[in-house]
């Protein structure tokens, strides 16, 4: 039971209702006053990659950039995500087995697989990425099939979605931004982990909506 005093008042006992009333006031009032103290906001933020680019769009905090990194595409077996792989890298020890599939990322865009919207001088360049961080922030989407967010969430970029080709091994889907940039100035055909762009076949994919043989774009949301 919890005892209450003021100056010019009597002292009134309070029930439990009471006072678990009040507790939840406090710790709600106490929290919100922390963050002020702190300058913290409430949402921590969120992180995503930007797959194609060194840096990240003004007003975004850079966490680090770096390489693409994926499984040879003609391994069978192995990983099938791509890695963001940082420019500064805290290198392991040797290992003496066989299982050498991180390598690095490639564009792979001839003219048949290159959308129209990204440069023509990409192809077997490699890969940058970066890993941005936006504040205020609580959820990261991407929208596979769309240049625009939907009402309510916040633009962070658009481009196409870009994975292997379909004779090689499988690998994840990723959004390759539109203002896609190579590492750097370096062009030798090395494949490696590669980046086609994809088109729709229409069938099972019903069309419409979706139109048949075309470029898939996406956009990078949040909220």
């Amino acid at each position: 039971m919890v005892l209450v005093q003021c100056h010019d008042c009597k002292d009134y006992d309070l029930s439990a209702s009471d006072q678990s009333f009040l507790m939840k006031h406090y710790l709600r009032t106490s929290r919100k006053e922390e963050g002020l103290s702190t300058g913290k906001p409430v949402a921590s933020g969120v992180t995503y990659v930007r797959w194609g680019r060194k840096g990240c769009q003004k007003g975004v905090e850079i966490v680090y950039t770096g390489q693409v990194g994926g499984n040879q595409y003609t391994y069978k077996g192995g990983g099938v995500t791509n890695l963001s792989l940082p420019n500064d890298p805290e290198n392991g020890e040797p290992l003496s087995g066989t299982n050498d599939q991180i390598v690095g990322g490639q564009y792979e865009l001839t003219s048949p697989n290159r959308p129209s919207g990204m440069k023509s001088t990409l192809t077997d360049n490699e890969v940058p990425c970066a890993v941005c961080y936006q504040r205020k922030r609580s959820t990261v989407l991407m929208i596979p099939g769309r240049k625009t967010c939907y009402k309510g969430w916040t633009f962070e970029y658009t481009g196409y979605i870009m994975s292997d080709h379909k004779d090689h091994s499988s690998k994840e889907y990723v959004c390759v931004d539109k203002d896609a940039e190579p590492v750097d100035d370096k062009n030798k055909n090395e494949n490696g982990a590669l980046f086609y762009g994809v088109k729709t076949n229409c069938g099972s994919l019903r069309c419409p909506p979706y139109k048949n043989a075309v470029t898939v774009h996406c956009v990078v949301c949040t909220k």
